[in-house]
């Protein structure tokens, strides 16, 4: 099929206004493609037997979905448009729909009562590590630290862990031919979270608009044409494989309710038809029939009977049960079903840019090339050949954004491994939360880049782990507070799981890792009553978990023993990874009992540790040591770089306060390399930026685009994986901003070929919001908004500017004879 360019199409479909592709209206924010998928009729798990774990391979049997899909989401429900011709299709997700939990027919006790009481243990790894006996206290630690619970479905036996789960599947069959299809655009536009298809046949333009509301909880797909009649459509709906349920039929209405088979967990998916001209009608199979239509509008709405709980009681099975999805699903579909299709976009688009539109990114604006008018696939093939496309780069850093807000809004779940999309019933590491990087840079560019109630989500999500992290804490650690291990669902599971190898199953700092994230939604936000009522508990059980953890040595040093860095390595005795992380739970809940002006005498003992803990260590290659012992091979490309946590994303490594540990962690950088898995590629971004290199940080944006992401912008590991999409639009604004230092730092790593251009709207910690301009790579115009009446202080290069600041109010700064000076306020 040839391929038209979005200008000329538009000239193509001339009168046919209502069917101009949504492209054409702001290119600067659409990702699209010019060719249609293959129509599909079949789910990817097929039909017949199904084995229990299907889906969990690392390569995903439908290649068009992980690769040419359009993502939508509203937080709570997601779908992925496959935009075919004769059949569409688009898998669908409900993000609490997952298998596993205290409901399955093992019972609570099964599900609950899987910590070892390990604690006593601790002492005999110690005293190992003192005798220089690593091979015991190690044989000690994986005997001894795992669990009962695999990560995997047992055979005959109900699966615990579980899994995140498909919802189903739609496809809609149209009657339309496949070849002579002409103009064809699949597009999805990000400043409005609309998906589009449109083609011609013969004489006849068609056009499917989709969308997922956040404000009615629905999924809008509404079919038109330009002639009068033309959708013959025939719906069908296939469940999960793994429940059973029955349909539920009225005229132009179906519902699923069904059970999981695994856990009982209820679920509901309604769809109602509400056609223009012809007819709607349902058959005993609950498929809608669409007959001569000018137009039809399909709702969806999906629920589970999941309910969030901060207090679980363990002797409970239902424990995580309490809503009625047949009756949530029916309100939302009626409320929705009486307002025309023009509301509900109106109303949609409305609550979307209000959070998308806060922020906009803008590099080298006058410069043009081709790739301008190119399909995303074809832009970023190009791309990849080296050629610049700094539209693309800025398009990744918003499609970043996009994802976040599709799959992270207040009043549901985080987002996961996949966000909230996914095809089978069973995915790669059980699509799950997992706590070693994974969920944590999920939401590294949530407050940075003005999305701070995305991140309200995890922020309840730790919350479900603290009172079965105490248990956890305790059995293990005989510690105070709480923690979680390497995976977690939705289910409050914080236990390791039953493999021995300590590599990846033995992380204690988990718990702390994800607590941090409590005082940087704090930070950026200033929200002092969220820290007195539901931060700081959070934050200083933490740290008494980890002051209980630390083993307070003969010669009066805390070190992590044992401790891990998370999937490279030996067991050790203290892990630079460990220590780093407690270092910032503690700074933060030290900060945090000062801004309340509570607890100071265990704010002395926090301060205590601080001072004696095992400092950070340099190495006979200069590099940053990973481990207690001087063991790094600069010869080690591995992935996981957990020894830089205090350069990125914690604040005790930076080449202005720290230089020479700056400079070690440089050592480890270059002897890691520049490639990697996605994820990876994210977090090593995010790492130069906070050394200041931004030529280099430039080279793993670049290599990660390339090397890293799929035709439709997914993050891929291999196989996809979303937290590389975050990490990748985090270490961008880290380039060009950043304000964990004590101060904001203007264009600390802007590199040399973004020249020109402006971010706006983005959020510093102290809760400013900038706007920032720069022009021969040097700030012209920087306006600083307050919303705290902090005092602000900036940095750009050797110059600083210290001022006090009203709530509310704008401050204008402006690069004069070369030096940045406020000139308004």
């Amino acid at each position: 099929m040839k391929t038209v360019s979005i200008s000329l199409l538009s000239i193509m479909l001339g009168s046919m206004q209502a069917f101009t592709p949504i492209e054409a209206q702001n290119s600067l924010y659409t990702l699209w493609f010019d060719q249609p998928n293959t129509s599909r009729s079949v789910p990817v798990w097929g039909e017949g037997e199904i084995a229990p774990d299907e889906g969990c391979t690392f390569e995903n049997k439908d290649w068009e979905w992980e690769h040419t899909s359009l993502p939508l989401g509203n937080g709570s429900i997601g779908a992925n448009i496959l935009g075919s011709i004769a059949t569409e299709r688009f898998t669908f997700n409900e993000k609490s729909l997952w298998r596993g939990g205290p409901n399955t027919s093992a019972g609570a006790d099964n599900y609950w009562n899987v910590n070892k009481s390990s604690a006593s243990v601790l002492k005999d790894i110690r005293q190992a590590f003192s005798q220089g006996n690593n091979e015991k206290a190690a044989q000690l630690t994986q005997d001894n630290f795992n669990s009962e619970v695999p990560y995997d479905p047992e055979p005959g036996k109900p699966f615990r862990f579980g899994s995140y789960t498909s919802c189903g599947e739609f496809t809609i069959t149209t009657g339309i031919p496949e070849n002579d299809i002409q103009h064809y655009v699949r597009s999805l536009s990000l400043d409005s979270a609309l998906a589009t298809v449109s083609f011609c046949n013969k004489d006849t333009a068609y056009r499917r608009e989709y969308f997922i509301s956040y404000p009615h909880q629905v999924m809008v797909a509404r079919f038109t044409a330009n002639r009068k009649g033309s959708q013959n459509l025939l719906l069908s709906y296939t469940p999960n494989p793994f429940s059973h349920g029955k349909f539920k039929r009225e005229k132009q209405d179906v519902c699923f309710d069904g059970k999981l088979d695994n856990n009982r967990m209820r679920y509901t998916v309604r769809i109602k038809a509400l056609p223009k001209g012809g007819k709607a009608w349902t058959d005993k199979q609950g498929r809608i029939h669409v007959e001569k239509a000018d137009e039809v509008m399909f709702l969806i709405a999906a629920d589970t009977d999941y309910k969030m709980n901060f207090n679980p009681d363990f002797s409970n099975p239902e424990t995580y049960v309490g809503v009625n999805p047949a009756e949530s699903t029916k309100q939302w579909i009626e409320t929705a079903s009486r307002l025309p299709f023009e509301e509900l976009k109106q109303t949609h688009c409305q609550d979307y840019a209000a959070l998308f539109n806060r922020s906009t990114l803008s590099l080298n604006p006058n410069w043009e090339t081709e790739s301008d008018r190119l399909s995303t696939p074809q832009r970023l093939a190009r791309y990849r050949t080296g050629a610049p496309d700094y539209g693309l780069e800025s398009l990744y850093y918003q499609f970043g954004r996009y994802l976040l807000i599709a799959s992270s809004r207040p009043g549901n779940l985080p987002a996961n491994l996949q966000g909230i999309w996914h095809n089978n019933v069973d995915g790669p590491w059980r699509v799950d939360y997992h706590n070693n990087i994974n969920v944590q840079m999920n939401y590294w560019p949530a407050c940075p880049t003005n999305l701070p109630e995305c991140e309200l989500p995890l922020i309840d999500f730790i919350r479900t782990l603290v009172k079965p992290g105490e248990k956890t804490a305790q059995a293990y650690f005989g510690a105070r507070g709480w923690t979680a291990s390497i995976s977690s669902n939705i289910f409050g599971f914080t236990t390791p799981l039953s493999s021995k190898d300590m590599s990846w199953n033995f992380s204690p700092v988990a718990g702390p890792w994800l607590a941090t994230h409590i005082w940087n939604y704090y930070d950026y936000t200033r929200d002092l009553d969220f820290l007195k009522d539901t931060g700081y508990e959070l934050i200083k059980s933490s740290a008494r978990f980890a002051v209980d953890y630390l083993w307070h040595k003969p010669d009066g040093t805390y070190t992590a023993a044992p401790s891990t860095s998370p999937e490279h390595g030996p067991i050790d005795e203290g892990a630079t990874f460990s220590h780093a992380v407690i270092r910032e739970i503690l700074l933060d809940a030290i900060e945090a009992s000062k801004v309340l002006n509570v607890d100071g005498d265990e704010r002395k003992e926090w301060e205590e540790v601080l001072r004696h803990m095992a400092p950070y260590r340099t190495g006979r290659y200069g590099q940053l040591m990973e481990w207690s012992k001087d063991i790094d091979d600069p010869q080690d490309s591995h992935r996981h770089v957990n020894h830089l946590f205090g350069l990125h994303p914690g604040h005790t490594i930076s080449p202005i306060t720290t230089p020479e540990l700056a400079q070690a962690a440089r050592v480890v950088l270059e002897h890691r390399g520049d490639g990697a898995t996605g994820w990876s590629m994210g977090w090593k971004l995010n790492l130069w930026a906070r050394l200041h290199d931004g030529n280099r940080a430039y080279k793993l944006y670049g290599n990660l685009l390339k090397n890293g992401t799929n035709e439709n912008l997914w993050d891929s590991h291999p196989p996809f994986q979303i937290d590389g999409n975050f990490g990748g639009t985090a270490g961008v604004t880290e380039m060009l901003l950043q304000s964990h230092a004590g101060f904001i730092h203007l264009l600390p790593a802007l590199p040399d070929v973004w020249h020109e251009g402006h971010l706006t709207g983005v959020r510093a910690r102290g809760n400013f919001t900038l706007d920032i301009y720069w022009h021969d790579n040097n700030p012209t115009q920087v306006v600083v908004h307050s919303g705290s009446g902090v005092p602000c202080r900036i940095h750009y290069k050797k110059e600083e500017i210290t001022f006090p600041t009203e709530t509310g109010k704008d401050y204008i700064l402006k690069t004069t004879n070369g030096k940045l000076q406020l000139v308004h306020k």
